[in-house]
């Protein structure tokens, strides 16, 4: 009788337990709602933490989805980061410009980096993506070129700022920002991307120019031929700098900085002396790899960000919905035709060139308008394309994770992930293509879920939700990973066959 008596008291428990949760705010709902996470709830360590995918390996699995909530990892910055520009030292031209902007208040990332740049340090910028990284940095150089220009003597071709990114479609984007901040500062913005570098190696350009907005290819090869000179440049950028520092660019990064005399911190005076290192990104490793200490003494780096860094973005919902590989077309369609009936941008991301040509000629022939954006189009034919979607011609795009980095449009209000990425650090930003500052109100996500290492990145990231804890493994380096994995499995080969 007391067995029984004991299960009725633990049945009625576990029952008053899930109405009192429900009462709380829902962080995650799921088609199985005992699977529903809220706010405040914490798990046993001898029960574990049950997650709505942990099954999801399984073909019954299919057709069922959980959300992620908007209000997930929510947190909200202390006042102090609600400081006005005055406050944090901005000049009254720059406050100006911001003002007519619609711009009255730094955001939390701005409140921090500007004043740290202003005063000379090597400063790593690392928040979320869309709340304001590339005015961070911008508005406390164009400052300190205000200051500088008047006693700096005038050059061709020679920069008192340059900014470095990883692709071409970045790099015009920066430098349609830098370019609109100088129109009524009498600045001069010049933006350099690769694809004619050669043409100007034979015929040099001349001109005065302030602020240099470039890829990395392009201006190393200037410089090595001395047709940019460096001696005036007191400020260096590297936008998407865990690109820039992982495997594929840091020898060539590293060539470049090192003729650069970056300073531990840069004495702000007229004229300055030294050169100023400042790194920008969404997703940054939690070490930085060593062959940074050729050009920059690590310690020097003063690291600047916000609560929400490596979470998900704590406005906007999630929806992962695990499907076979056959069943992604139609569910692609039918979510496709809502959105484009409500007049909603939709970015759709695949991992690989052929699908997201694939998704896009499926689009149009289902009457759905759709232009494609990959890494082995013409640079022309890519910049020309995200144009369409941007200027609002087109509200379906099918990409790459070539648009998944830094590319800026406020008019994306849903990104559909076709393909689930197999890296944290491209979830992170390629779900920062919306929710954007700007941005509607009501943007979301929707992830695909399908292969067996899909599941396994989804679980992970439930589960640091569930703890309340940052996503895991953010590291943008993802050829040494690759290669890493190569070697343990040639390793493993190598013991197994003797």
């Amino acid at each position: 009788m007391s067995k029984v008596r004991q299960i009725i008291n633990t049945s009625y428990c576990r029952y008053y337990s899930i109405q009192r949760a429900k009462k709380k705010l829902p962080i995650i709902t799921c088609k199985r709602p005992e699977f529903n996470h809220y706010e405040g709830q914490t798990y046993s360590k001898f029960e574990g933490i049950k997650l709505a995918s942990q099954g999801w390996n399984h073909p019954k699995s299919k057709q069922d989805y959980f959300i992620i909530h908007g209000n997930a990892n929510k947190s909200i910055e202390p006042s102090i980061y609600r400081k006005s520009y005055d406050e944090i030292g901005l000049n009254p031209k720059l406050i100006q410009i911001m003002l007519e902007s619609g711009f009255t208040l730094p955001t939390a990332i701005q409140a921090k980096a500007i004043p740290s740049i202003l005063n000379g340090n090597n400063t790593v910028i690392t928040a979320e993506t869309g709340c304001g990284k590339t005015l961070a940095y911008l508005l406390p150089i164009f400052q300190h070129i205000l200051e500088w220009k008047p006693s700096v003597k005038e050059d061709f071709n020679s920069p008192l700022a340059v900014i470095i990114t990883p692709s071409r479609e970045l790099a015009t984007q920066i430098g349609e920002v830098a370019e609109n901040l100088a129109q009524t500062l009498n600045l001069n913005v010049t933006t350099l991307i690769g694809g004619k570098t050669k043409q100007k190696m034979i015929n040099p350009p001349i001109e005065y120019c302030d602020v240099l907005v470039t890829t990395l290819g392009a201006y190393s090869k200037l410089v090595t031929t001395g047709i940019y000179k460096i001696q005036n440049v007191h400020h260096m950028v590297l936008d998407e700098a865990d690109t820039l520092l992982d495997d594929s660019f840091i020898n060539k990064v590293s060539n470049l900085l090192k003729k650069f005399s970056i300073q531990y911190k840069v004495d702000i005076q007229v004229p300055p002396v030294g050169c100023q290192l400042t790194l920008v990104s969404a997703t940054m490793p939690h070490e930085l790899p060593e062959t940074v200490n050729s050009f920059v003494a690590p310690e020097s780096l003063k690291t600047v960000t916000t609560s929400n860094i490596h979470r998900l973005l704590p406005h906007i919902p999630h929806k992962f919905i695990r499907l076979g590989k056959a069943q992604k077309p139609s569910e692609l369609l039918k979510i496709v035709q809502a959105d484009v009936n409500l007049k909603r941008p939709v970015m759709i991301f695949s991992n690989k060139t052929a699908t997201c040509d694939f998704v896009s000629m499926f689009l149009n022939e289902n009457n759905v308008e759709c232009i494609n954006i990959n890494g082995q189009m013409a640079v022309a034919l890519k910049i020309g394309k995200f144009e369409q979607f941007k200027s609002g011609k087109v509200n379906v795009l099918s990409c790459t994770d070539i648009a998944a980095r830094g590319l800026d449009t406020i008019r994306t209000q849903h990104v559909i992930n076709y393909d689930f990425p197999l890296y944290t650090a491209d979830y992170i930003h390629r779900c920062g293509r919306t929710g954007r500052i700007g941005s509607p109100e009501d943007c979301s996500v929707t992830n695909f879920v399908a292969w067996p290492r899909e599941i396994q990145m989804v679980q992970k990231i439930e589960t640091s939700v569930r703890k309340n804890g940052e996503l895991p493994s953010v590291n943008a380096n993802i050829r040494k990973i690759i290669e890493d994995r190569i070697v343990k499995m040639g390793g493993t080969l190598a013991r197994s066959s003797a």
